[in-house]
């Protein structure tokens, strides 16, 4: 056996970790308590500004601009059409009312069904109720047709729509709540081009208003927006908020205490309630930089004010200690206006059954028992004396007739993202094309930077000694790099001798044990030839990753979405440990000025066609990976002395991420926006005439890239490389001699 061979032997049977088991275990939670207490100072922040509120002005400088904020954070909108493109498909007649099947077109291309239920005959100056389901079932469930003919039969216009991606709208197999996890997958690829689900929604729900007020008989000035319990009351505040032709609004279960709030509150609810709340996979509630730019979901729903608000709650309702209905009270007396203010409730807890527990799918008749008075009051909608059931089957009040898919095709939603992602990095490349090598450069940190977050280290890191050992001649130190208040980068260092030594700093979201056990040959490779290897733990991975499995429904996914409220991006916070790990490194005598980056992934990859299960079956496609390989390319961005990088089983570039209806991308690999500032094809071409080898990547999927995709997808770092091709290698596996390339790209520097 070589010396080198048994280095590596000796390598793989290391033990990486710096810390005890019952410390790894504290470690854990790390990135959960830093998330936390920044949770906490926004509702600190908040609480001090909503102290400083004593007049209705003093509200409105409030509120004002935290509902422009809402507005940007919310994406990039299209111009208002002049006039909603709409078509009835079909209706359908009752006793009292009448439905009529429509489709209408929010955005170009984009198709939405709804069904609007009519006084039958239909009467002058009527009422327009739109009602947003929740994300249990689309338009045809039957509390929402109970709802229609209700109120059809009260002498109003309701509109009841299928929200994006539900029902009719639905791009994917059904299945049991398939429409409500998409919604997933379609936050994270509505993210990826500057845009938001939420968006997106009160886009459609924007324009259903238009439908509605187009309408002959309707009343522009007694325009109402229920959103239902589960998911609907959250685009319904929003599009509230964001719209002044809303004269009532009924957000269920959005501003204050959640069905899963403890109840009752405790009696300092005041200053321990979470107004701003907390991330996790249901994209609605994620409101990206509502943490950072102010707009808690309470402000939200208090800027309705002084125009109607029904305060509404599925279940029990703490109505003496809640806070947020003190904040309401208050608003609304800014303005004289009490008795806009309302309320409804249910009973129960979410934990219990029916009857106690009055759940819904919707919005119950319990709940529209206290919803009809404050209608009656503000808008003199009659109260019904009675509710009866004439529910129709969802055969039906189907929009989309075989005749109309014929006539206009409506197109996979993914496409359409495609298209707008595409257009978006075609400009940034533009603005990039006529600026000169370090001017690109510098373009292209600051449009990620305000995509990414704060990636400048904060501070100079504080290094802690946990031990040295020796393998061969070769010395390995643990350390600790304490880069911020009580975050923690677990670090290996392993020198091959006593000289001053080039670097490579190699990362993985598995951590530096993966790695090395992964890696033990390249990496004893590399030490045999007078490389030192870094080896660091970014936050959340290795020894501080959260004790949990990564997914959707994950704590690490939790923790991400939080960030984006945060304003922040987790993958933009590690790409600051990489910066505060290669300080540190400057600082040391026995590491030279040369330094490489070597990003990888240890995931297995999904074949080439496979079918996509329903999401959550039994059998789940394996997730990517792509965090190593994306912290090389953006470290390079951002260090000048890194001299060469490898990635490897690392994403394509974010357009892969819309190459499919399916993704299989972990959010905090996710930067929202990152098209506007063109993909990572323009980043690698930033890094010209840099040795970069890029391999083994993967799309949205997680399946392979072919060679030939690979060169599409990367043309602007060809480009770049023109005049050092041989310094950019593109493959679409994954090849040895990684230690040899990268010990060549050292000397060439």
């Amino acid at each position: 056996m070589s010396a080198q061979d048994e280095l590596a032997k000796k390598l793989d049977a290391f033990d990486p970790n710096l810390f005890p088991a019952e410390a790894r275990e504290t470690l854990s939670q790390m990135l959960r308590e830093d998330v936390r207490a920044r949770v906490r100072a926004v509702n600190r922040r908040d609480a001090e500004a909503w102290a400083r509120v004593k007049s209705r002005a003093d509200w409105e400088s409030l509120c004002g601009p935290r509902i422009e904020a809402l507005r940007r954070s919310l994406g990039i909108f299209p111009p208002a059409p002049e006039r909603v493109n709409a078509q009835m498909t079909g209706a359908v007649e009752g006793d009292g009312f009448r439905i009529e099947n429509v489709v209408y077109e929010s955005r170009e291309g984009v198709f939405v069904t709804a069904n609007l239920y009519l006084q039958s005959p239909s009467r002058d100056r009527m009422p327009a109720i739109l009602i947003v389901h929740s994300h249990h079932n689309p338009k045809t469930q039957d509390e929402l047709q109970d709802m229609g003919m209700l109120w059809a039969r009260q002498g109003c216009a309701v509109l009841v729509m299928d929200q994006f991606g539900h029902g009719e709208r639905r791009g994917h197999a059904p299945g049991p709540r398939q429409d409500y996890r998409f919604r997933y997958v379609t936050g994270v690829q509505l993210h990826v081009i500057g845009d938001s689900l939420m968006g997106w929604m009160a886009w459609d729900v924007l324009r259903g208003v238009d439908l509605l007020l187009g309408r002959e008989g309707v009343d522009r000035e007694r325009v109402v927006l229920m959103g239902a319990v589960a998911g609907g009351g959250d685009p319904a505040a929003v599009t509230a908020a964001l719209d002044p032709r809303i004269a009532c609004a009924v957000p269920f279960n959005f501003g204050g205490p959640q069905p899963e709030t403890v109840y009752p509150l405790p009696d300092d609810a005041e200053e321990t309630f979470n107004y701003m709340g907390g991330g996790s996979w249901e994209s609605t509630r994620n409101l990206r930089l509502s943490g950072r730019d102010g707009f808690l979901p309470w402000a939200i729903v208090a800027s309705i004010a002084p125009r109607g608000l029904i305060y509404a709650h599925e279940f029990n309702w703490d109505r003496r200690r809640d806070p947020v209905w003190r904040r309401l009270q208050k608003v609304f007396g800014f303005y004289e206006a009490a008795d806009r203010l309302a309320f409804t409730h249910g009973a129960g807890l979410l934990s219990g059954r029916p009857p106690e527990a009055t759940h819904c799918n919707n919005i119950g008749e319990v709940h529209r028992k206290m919803i009809h008075p404050a209608l009656k009051r503000w808008l003199d909608i009659d109260i019904p004396e009675q509710e009866d059931q004439q529910r129709r089957p969802a055969e039906e009040l189907a929009s989309m007739t075989p005749e109309w898919r014929e006539k206009h095709r409506p197109r996979p939603l993914h496409e359409l993202f495609g298209e707008i992602g595409v257009s978006r990095a075609a400009a940034a490349r533009a603005a990039l094309a006529d600026l000169a090598t370090d001017a690109r450069r510098a373009w292209l940190r600051r449009a990620w930077g305000a995509l990414l977050g704060e990636v400048e280290p904060q501070k100079d890191p504080t290094p802690k000694p946990y031990g040295t050992q020796h393998a061969g001649e070769v010395r390995i130190e643990r350390i600790a790099l304490e880069v911020e208040p009580n975050i923690v980068v677990p670090v290996l260092l392993m020198l091959p001798g006593d000289t001053t030594s080039p670097v490579v700093v190699a990362l993985s979201q598995d951590g530096k044990g993966r790695f090395l056990s992964e890696r033990s040959g390249p990496i004893a490779e590399l030490l045999a030839s007078g490389v030192a290897v870094c080896l660091p733990d970014v936050r959340g991975t290795g020894e501080t990753r959260p004790d949990s499995p990564r997914g959707r429904q994950s704590e690490a996914t939790s923790i991400s979405s939080t960030e984006l409220m945060l304003g922040q991006t987790l993958l933009g916070s590690r790409l600051r440990d990489l910066r505060s790990v290669l300080r540190y490194l400057r600082t040391r005598r026995d590491v030279g000025t040369r330094v490489a980056l070597w990003g990888d992934s240890f995931a297995p990859t999904n074949p080439p066609g496979f079918a996509d299960p329903l999401m959550d079956g039994d059998e789940q496609p394996d997730p990517s990976e792509p965090l190593g390989g994306l912290l090389a390319l953006f470290g390079a961005l951002y260090e000048e002395a890194v001299c060469a990088v490898v990635a490897r089983g690392t994403l394509a570039g974010y357009q892969a991420l819309l190459g499919d209806r399916f993704c299989y991308v972990p959010h905090d690999a996710v930067v929202p926006g990152a098209l506007t500032a063109g993909d990572l094809c323009d980043v690698a071409a930033a890094l010209a005439p840099r040795p970069l080898r890029l391999e083994g990547l993967v799309d949205g999927r997680n399946c392979p890239v072919p060679e030939r995709e690979i060169q599409r997808f990367f043309e602007p770092a060809r480009q770049a490389y023109r005049a050092a091709a041989e310094r950019l290698s593109l493959a679409s596996t994954a090849s040895e001699g990684i230690a040899g390339w990268l010990i060549q790209a050292l000397r060439d520097r």
